[in-house]
């Protein structure tokens, strides 16, 4: 019998994390505040942002390295809980 396997991901792997909302209020640090408590080794290379083209919102994306789905999981839901995250990939 195959075992099922609810990701094809293996682990560990380097993973981004992306989520937008809009640019004000220290959103940037608002989604580091997030992340952070499930990936505390973030190192400052690992966060880029892209602001939108009229600029009213921006992007940050925080490449990790993920030892679990429930690890990635967690976050998703950390992130998507944030009435400020308007969107989390």
């Amino acid at each position: 019998m195959t075992e099922y396997k609810d990701t094809l991901l293996e682990f560990p792997c380097r993973f981004p994390i992306k989520a937008m909302g809009k640019d004000e209020d220290e959103f940037v640090a608002h989604v580091l505040n997030l992340v952070t408590p499930h990936f505390p080794e973030i190192a400052e290379n690992d966060i880029t942002t892209r602001p939108s083209k009229g600029g009213k919102y921006v992007s940050v994306t925080i490449t990790v390295t993920a030892t679990s789905k429930l690890q990635l999981d967690a976050i998703y839901y950390a992130l998507t809980d944030s009435e400020r995250v308007l969107m989390a990939l």
